[in-house]
């Protein structure tokens, strides 16, 4: 710029001539703004392009679905049915919902859609960043840490938890089991949420033995927040919600959640410096069980802790509470529903005695590793069961860039949902989809579907850490009971009311009838060869 007069600007940029300034100011004030409109409405036509409800300027389809949690869920069911492909607005903001396979299968096997929505954030106040909620490469270095805390030798040494906990269900239950009508949901929680603490914390809460537990009651109430919130665009800013919304509340539910975690890793870390005064041998030999010290997920979070100082004790409770938020009410609602089904068809049910009653030969024995690999039909009922009521029935990730799905363009910060609810309900992969049908994963029924059919623990890189944990205790809990007590559900499932706040519920709970079987756990029947 050498030789050049900038005697002219260094006058205008000492507000030496106001109106050259003025002027520039709003040439690039309507640039900007012309720049932004064309690009917000290049952004709506794309966006309108896809089917969906007719939504009203600025509040869009709100109205559509500020309503009970229950109308809620039939009314995206509702959206749904426009196509694989559905908008909806959200006051400005757009949510397509994807619903079949070849839909999903775009975003979830990708690399490039990892980002969980704008909607994780609400989670924050309690679970914070963690594996749950992290994005790039804090995602990427959690699922490294925590993926081997979930190996198949770990996992083997929590059935005898499980066992323990089904057994003390079982106590309860056959004080129930007259043939009256009662509400199972709270008794199957409980069970959970006990055999949840001892393996994810290694501390026994003793939840069986409550009539009311304030962490269950605090779980159930910051689902209903967080999806009261989603729908509730004005809620979003933490500071409205604190003063108009239900802050003090949630508050409340936080204080519970995170003093039992944050008393949980204190107890724990004083119960390690105590230990490790003693001899190493001595420790690793210590019988639990008959077996070794078994290692519960908060133990390997704190040994990874004192390798890296920048693990604070606040990290691991993010991810302990992460692991007792997803660990506890999908496993509740994934047994539940399984009761439910069972409960309805009375034939698939009797099916189920005869294999169990086979694998077990009338004893009252814990299962084994062997006995849940040896649980084939009662696998597949329970993979049904989770086709027809997924405990997640829907996930959503947020995109950086312009995306293409079954030939609609959806534009960069569009909001995914993916309808898991849906996908499973597609009637090309599942001839007659409202049908229980446990035939359909026979092996040879399977193979013929497309790979993202059936997608209960979500797919791709970012699928569920704890499925194996997951199946493996409602296979240990539905056996147990099952062993021992026939089902019989009230409800029919066309008078069933389902929730969808976060968690696939039913309103009012499962409210079923148990009698005990007799003649079966205890008897001498020998095995057939």
């Amino acid at each position: 710029m050498r030789g050049v007069d900038l005697t002219w600007l260094k006058e205008v940029l000492v507000w030496r001539d106001p109106g050259v300034v003025t002027y520039l100011a709003i040439t690039l004030l309507v640039t900007l703004v012309s720049v932004w409109f064309f690009k917000w409405r290049q952004k709506v036509w794309l966006i309108d392009q896809i089917p969906g409800p007719k939504g009203l300027p600025l509040v869009g389809n709100l109205f559509f679905l500020t309503v009970s949690s229950e109308e809620q869920f039939r009314r995206f069911l509702e959206v749904c049915g426009y196509g694989e492909v559905a908008k909806v607005w959200m006051g400005p903001r757009a949510f397509c919902i994807l619903s079949s396979p070849r839909a999903v299968e775009v975003i979830l096997q990708s690399q490039k859609y990892l980002d969980k929505s704008f909607d994780y954030t609400l989670f924050d106040t309690w679970l914070g960043k963690s594996l749950l909620t992290s994005t790039g490469g804090h995602w990427q270095s959690r699922r490294k840490l925590l993926t081997p805390a979930f190996h198949f030798k770990i996992l083997e040494d929590f059935v005898d938890v499980m066992n323990n906990q089904s057994l003390r269900l079982i106590q309860k239950l056959k004080k129930k089991a007259d043939g009256t009508p009662f509400n199972i949901l709270k008794d199957i929680a409980l069970c959970v949420l006990d055999t949840v603490c001892e393996t994810a914390m290694g501390r026994s809460v003793n939840a069986q033995e409550c009539v009311d537990l304030d962490y269950v009651k605090a779980v159930y109430g910051m689902a209903s927040i967080i999806n009261h919130r989603i729908v509730r665009p004005w809620l979003y800013p933490g500071i409205v919600f604190k003063y108009l919304g239900r802050g003090k509340e949630q508050e409340n539910y936080v204080q519970v959640l995170h003093d039992m975690s944050n008393s949980t890793i204190r107890a724990r870390k004083e119960e390690q410096h105590v230990k490790s005064t003693k001899d190493l041998s001595h420790e690793e030999e210590e019988p639990v069980y008959g077996k070794k010290r078994r290692l519960a997920f908060l133990d390997l979070l704190l040994q990874y802790s004192e390798q890296n100082p920048e693990f604070s004790d606040e990290e691991v409770r993010k991810e302990v509470d992460t692991f007792m938020f997803a660990g506890h009410d999908t496993t509740t609602a994934g047994i539940n529903w399984f009761l439910y089904n069972m409960g309805i068809h009375q034939d698939i049910q009797a099916r189920v005695h005869e294999e169990l009653d086979d694998i077990f030969c009338g004893t009252d024995r814990p299962v084994t590793m062997e006995d849940l690999r040896n649980m084939k039909y009662t696998e597949n009922c329970i993979k049904e069961n989770l086709r027809l009521y997924p405990p997640v029935p829907l996930v959503s990730r947020e995109h950086k860039e312009e995306v293409t799905v079954c030939n609609y363009r959806i534009p960069a910060g569009v909001t995914l949902g993916i309808s898991i609810y849906m996908v499973h309900r597609d009637p090309a992969q599942f001839p007659n989809p409202e049908v229980f049908d446990p035939d359909r994963f026979l092996p040879e029924n399977a193979v013929k579907r497309h790979p993202y059919a059936f997608i209960p623990f979500s797919a791709g890189p970012r699928n569920c850490i704890g499925q194996k944990f997951a199946m493996m205790e409602m296979k240990i809990v539905t056996s147990s009971i099952l062993r021992r007590f026939k089902v019989e559900s009230v409800k029919s499932p066309k008078d069933l009311e389902l929730n969808g706040e976060l968690i696939l519920r039913s309103k009012g709970g499962n409210i079923l009838k148990l009698t005990p079987r007799e003649g079966v756990v205890g008897s001498t029947r020998k095995r057939e060869d």
